[in-house]
């Protein structure tokens, strides 16, 4: 016997740019959405029947309708908005998953820029860094949001070390007590349980600037000892700092350094010059949760 298995449909990477124009100052909001629906649609699967699918192309203008419409504030808002509009909207809708990549950009010249306040409409991309979001919204009203950012790398020249590990035949890997430790960190955070409405401000924007102090501090500040050690170190941090969140899930490739052999040259290196390794790479995930937060083990995706 067979029998259809869970399944989806959406519209992936609507890209939008919305210039708020407050008289000659603007302000940039450079998202890249993603929606998926879920619900009573057997019949296109089945039977080829679409009168329960709202088409991807309706998804799309649908991002750019209430973008006009509602603007674009925090990307969690926004990520409410649509998924409560899906479900809410189209009877055949059970489920919507929004996700929001925002692409962050700098005035130039912010501080310190000559020009009169009404003149400032010039902009630089803010480094590869990119914040992120994920909403689903089910038919019974519940919302879950996790925020994240992905694409924040950071290194500590030192107070990094790698020993005591496992030896074999095949290790050759030696130890240090002194490396350069580097990463890109990609990390979620799950907020707890709130009954977050659409069109409401629940300080999106001041929890992701605190958690992502929370994150840089704890990297800064840990004297490592394993990269799984800086890990929960951060994702401690967080917990312990806002009260808001109950999760954090990370995953940090070990952007690896090594000291270049200099003395075929005549030449010592004392750990100053290093090759950067791009590949292959340490790939270090996992998760730091509160022990008492609901739907522990939630799959977010």
């Amino acid at each position: 016997m067979v029998v259809l298995g869970p399944n989806r449909y959406g519209k992936a990477e609507t890209r939008l740019v919305r210039v708020l124009r407050d008289g000659g100052v603007h302000h940039i909001k450079d998202v890249n959405v993603s929606s998926a629906l879920s619900g009573a649609m057997e019949d296109v699967h089945l039977a080829g029947d679409n009168a329960a699918v709202l088409p991807t192309d309706t998804q799309k203008n649908t991002v750019y309708a209430l973008a006009r419409k509602h603007g674009v504030d925090e990307i969690e808002d926004f990520a409410i908005l649509l998924a409560r509009h899906y479900v809410e909207s189209q009877p055949s809708v059970h489920h919507a998953r929004v996700e929001i990549e925002e692409y962050l950009w700098d005035r130039i010249g912010e501080g310190q820029d000559s020009r009169p306040p009404g003149e400032r409409h010039s902009f630089v991309r803010s480094g590869a860094e990119v914040r992120t979001c994920v909403v689903h919204h089910d038919r019974d009203g519940t919302t879950t949001v996790t925020s994240g950012l992905k694409d924040l790398v950071v290194l500590n020249s030192t107070g990094s070390e790698f020993s005591g590990f496992i030896r074999d035949e095949y290790t050759t890997l030696a130890p240090t007590r002194d490396r350069v430790l580097s990463t890109a960190v990609s990390a979620r955070w799950r907020h707890l349980p709130r009954d977050f409405r659409s069109g409401t401000s629940y300080g999106f924007g001041a929890s992701y600037s605190e958690v992502r102090r929370c994150l840089l501090e704890a990297f800064a500040g840990t004297h490592s000892l394993s990269l799984q050690q800086t890990l929960y170190a951060m994702g401690k941090r967080v917990l312990e700092t806002r009260e808001e969140i109950c999760e954090v899930r990370m995953a940090m490739p070990n952007r690896h350094h090594f000291p270049v052999d200099l003395t075929p040259f005549g030449l010592d290196n004392p750990n100053e010059v290093f090759y950067a390794a791009d590949r292959p790479y340490g790939l270090i995930e996992g998760a730091v949760l509160a022990d008492d937060a609901p739907g522990a083990g939630f799959a977010w995706e």
